[in-house]
């Protein structure tokens, strides 16, 4: 084992998150001299974006691991429901991505794991775990090929405080899909009273097994824990220095916070890094991107991993790994909907249901969503097609051909942090008269910023964020702005505000509002452009 070495790395940095925006709870494995990740997508399709780097510093999206109807119905799941915790492992040829489906606030968690060969391509339908309590399952192939499922749990004795938890572990037969032998109980933590143990990572190295866990549930508590052992199924020993990372002793002040959920990986020079997740509050204790995947580096001493040296922490910058850089192509700001399926950076509310949405309905190119009588403020399958907010500073454009002809036609940009706290800027059909609407949703209530009447066949629309100033525009040629009100408060975008596990998201809607409709709004084209602050 070696540590990062500062002096054969100097004036070379990166620059944290290497995933802006919301994805939470990374995980990741080296094959060769290629890296993949994957991170959490609960309620959003296609489902666990997965990512392929050859330096861990530069990632391009190959796809999604759960991309088809029959590997994810999330008819009615909740907002911050859905996929949590997806874990990637590789053995023996093929590739395992295991996670667990939470299907509502007091539903049935449910574990699951797919397999490719190919991370590129198609994976696996799910192969569901009978008898798997918990959530964060991960898995862990040890030296004889034996493979072992891993979660948390309520302690068999009983929790002896609330959120008391313990991980767990079992083998599984990963041909045929099922639990073998006997269940072990392996560690329920770092500290007395610190609740959510969660996110299990095994590793072996120099003949330990190390267990990595997350502890001090998601916020501004959240940690990350290690024991190790001599044997798979323990005792557990805890390291002295535990929690190896945090940030709560930092304050909210602080640049990065709510760090926790880590993956280790071993490069192929020897060096450890570890991938985590945070959040970068602005504005003041607000987290609109939600949480973020950070690049760490990893030493170790007397057989225990020191989280970045001397730092002990999670920074912005950092020395890079000794790595042949390999960046890919730069991203297009503005997606002209001009190819044969849709942008891998885009997302639908649930499982899409019906043929509402089209990149065929003219030559030039363009997104149509046929209005659909779903809307963004219930448990359903809205006409909806979004992306993450990435920057703390945007601008996002658009151009829409749409005219409104019957009640509840309505069709235009939405800001989203869950069905009760979102904006949407709309040109939709109000008793008898067409007009361009900002609407403010804040805990469920709905308050009409600005009303302009309008009558057009095209619509162009605009939202610029400054921080937490977020303001709204629309036109009738292009660049012809016209303002809607003043700066709106782009806090209630984050979970702060509204709750859940989520970042804000950006998105293109059309709705009939609970009435039939054969109406459809054409998307001529969508530019995201982003700075920091």
């Amino acid at each position: 084992m070696t540590s990062v070495k500062s002096t054969e790395l100097a004036g070379t940095t990166f620059r944290n998150p290497i995933l802006p925006g919301c994805y939470p709870d990374p995980s990741i494995c080296r094959v060769g001299e290629d890296y993949y990740m994957v991170t959490s997508s609960f309620e959003y399709f296609p489902g666990v974006p997965l990512f392929h780097s050859r330096d861990l510093i530069h990632w391009r999206q190959l796809g999604h691991v759960l991309d088809r109807p029959s590997q994810l119905d999330l008819d009615g799941t909740p907002c911050s429901k859905g996929i949590y915790a997806a874990t990637i492992r590789y053995h023996a040829g093929l590739f395992y991505m295991i996670t667990t489906f939470v299907e509502s606030a007091t539903g049935a968690r449910r574990n699951f794991y797919v397999t490719t060969d190919n991370p590129a391509g198609s994976w696996s339908d799910p192969v569901w775990l009978e008898g798997a309590p918990g959530i964060d399952s991960s898995l862990f192939f040890d030296d004889d090929g034996r493979a072992y499922f891993m979660a948390n749990r309520r302690p068999p004795s009983g929790q002896q405080y609330p959120r008391h938890m313990e991980i767990w572990l079992q083998e599984v037969d990963v041909t045929n899909g099922t639990l073998i032998g006997e269940s072990y109980s392996l560690w329920d933590g770092a500290l007395k009273f610190v609740h959510a143990q969660e996110g299990p990572h095994i590793y072996k190295v120099n003949g330990y097994y190390y267990l990595l866990i997350a502890e001090g549930g998601t916020g501004h508590t959240h940690s990350v824990s290690i024991a190790r052992s001599e044997r798979l199924t323990g005792p557990y020993e805890g390291c002295k220095s535990n929690p190896i990372l945090t940030h709560r002793q930092l304050g909210r002040q602080a640049d990065i916070v709510n760090v926790g959920h880590a993956d280790l990986v071993e490069t192929q020079d020897g060096e450890w890094w570890m991938v985590c997740l945070g959040s970068r509050p602005y504005g003041g204790y607000y987290r609109n991107l939600g949480r973020e995947t950070f690049l760490v580096p990893i030493s170790w001493e007397d057989g225990w991993p020191i989280v970045n040296p001397g730092k002990g922490i999670v920074e912005l910058a950092l020395p890079r790994p000794s790595l042949p850089g390999r960046r890919w192509s730069t991203l297009p700001t503005c997606d002209h909907f001009d190819g044969e399926t849709l942008d891998y950076r885009w997302n639908f509310l649930r499982t899409p249901r019906g043929d509402f949405w089209s990149l065929q309905a003219r030559p030039e190119g363009g997104l149509s969503l046929r209005l659909k009588p779903e809307t963004i403020t219930r448990f359903e399958n809205p006409s909806f097609v979004g992306r993450r907010q990435q920057h703390m500073n945007f601008s996002v454009r658009t151009a829409m051909s749409f005219v409104p002809v019957g009640e509840g036609e309505a069709a235009g940009l939405v800001l989203l942090q869950n069905n009760d706290y979102q904006f949407r800027c709309m040109y939709e059909w109000v008793e008898g008269r067409r007009t361009v609407r900002l609407i403010e949703r804040r805990g469920g209530v709905e308050r009409m910023l600005a009303e302009h009447p309008v009558d057009a066949d095209r619509v162009y629309f605009k939202v610029e964020a400054v921080g937490q100033q977020y303001r709204f525009a629309y036109a009738l040629r292009s660049e012809a702005w016209i303002d809607l009100g003043g700066d709106a408060d782009g806090t209630i975008l984050s979970t702060d505000v509204a709750g859940g596990f989520v970042g804000a998201y950006i998105g293109l809607y059309a709705t009939s509002d609970r009435h039939p409709s054969d109406n459809a709004a054409l998307f001529e084209w969508f530019e995201y452009k982003g700075e920091e602050l």
